[in-house]
């Protein structure tokens, strides 16, 4: 997996970032072009005239964000707009994207554990990179994310880590903070709390849940492009989250689109459960296990791409907030293809 290091201004770590993954960054265009003309019968410029309205709200209202990506389409050689595409694909899509996953941060008291599988159609994976981003008077970030893409999974210096889970739900409101650069605004804060509450207070333009740690506590934070709910951590310390919403948000329906996504929080709930009362001493290689759970295949924790199911996990991470350490496995982590080790 490609791994890139940025520095300087947001647009110096925006050209760096396209410029080292040009390959990967058109491919995921090319990605996104074909997915949205199947699922959203959008052809790529109508999808980038729908771009265009979130661009110009983000350049007057979350001006760096802009700046990095404008450097991401001139490293890369492609029009902004593009850029902006991939970075609001979930607003575009109307929640029609079924990227999910099984996620979960669980504090032990010696460990901050924060982890998820990324379930999405096999051929994005080859666009999957690694950015490490030092930036002037904010956190140094460590992330896995999708070419193109200035906020995704992963894990900052001040030891704030952040997960997602797509939720299908009616309504997009351009003028709040789209889905992926929640994500960057998260991994840009210096705690938990000061990330739901900027999340909070700019709104969110569509529905997701960001599963937000630090090495104190976690929040799982559901929206919908009108409504926020918190998810607090159980008696166990554990926040457990899939694709559906827990919490009910006034005149919102959730479509339970992955109707495998109740049997997957479930499940890992029971499984740490169970890990829990065998091991008072929770160990990395046993949490790190528990994403490798099979039943219900193949619309399992570990998912596959096949049959009926359209996604497969493309990576596991699993991080500890308080030694800020993930590891990344590439592939079904019951099928690693690569393991990579990141720290700060």
């Amino acid at each position: 997996m490609l791994i890139i290091e940025c520095e300087g201004s947001p647009y110096e770590i925006g050209k760096q970032h396209g410029k080292s993954a040009k390959a990967e960054v058109n491919r995921s265009i090319s990605f996104y072009a074909g997915l949205f003309s199947i699922k959203s019968n959008q052809s790529w410029s109508q999808v980038r005239g729908t771009a265009s309205t979130f661009e110009k709200h983000i350049h007057s209202t979350w001006p760096a964000y802009h700046e990095e990506m404008q450097g991401i389409a001139d490293g890369a050689g492609v029009d902004l707009l593009d850029i902006v595409a991939l970075n609001v694909r979930t607003e575009i899509a109307f929640g029609q994207f079924s990227d999910g996953c099984t996620s979960l941060a669980w504090h032990t008291g010696e460990r901050a554990f924060l982890g998820q599988n990324w379930d999405w159609m096999e051929d994005q994976k080859q666009n999957l990179i690694v950015t490490k981003i030092i930036q002037d008077s904010k956190p140094t970030i460590c992330q896995i994310t999708e070419a193109g893409i200035i906020g995704k999974i992963g894990f900052n210096s001040c030891g704030v880590g952040t997960l997602l889970n797509a939720i299908q739900v009616k309504g997009v409101d351009a003028s709040h903070l789209p889905v992926h650069l929640g994500l960057r605004m998260v991994l840009d804060s210096s705690s938990t709390i000061e990330a739901v509450e900027k999340l909070e207070k700019h709104g969110m333009a569509s529905s997701a849940h960001i599963l937000i740690a630090d090495p104190d506590t976690a929040i799982g934070l559901e929206f919908s492009a009108s409504t926020f709910a918190r998810c607090m951590p159980d008696a166990l310390g554990r926040v457990v989250h899939t694709n559906h919403l827990l919490h009910p948000h006034p005149f919102v329906v959730d479509t339970v689109w992955l109707k495998d996504s109740l049997f997957r929080a479930d499940r890992m709930t029971e499984l740490s459960g169970n890990l829990s009362e065998a091991n008072p001493g929770l160990t990395w290689e046993n949490v790190s296990q528990l994403f490798e759970d099979e039943k219900n295949y193949p619309t399992s924790i570990c998912r596959a791409e096949e049959d009926n199911c359209g996604t497969g996990t493309l990576f596991n991470i699993l991080m500890d907030l308080k030694t800020k350490s993930a590891i990344i496995r590439k592939g079904r982590p019951t099928q690693t293809e690569e393991l990579i080790s990141l720290a700060l």
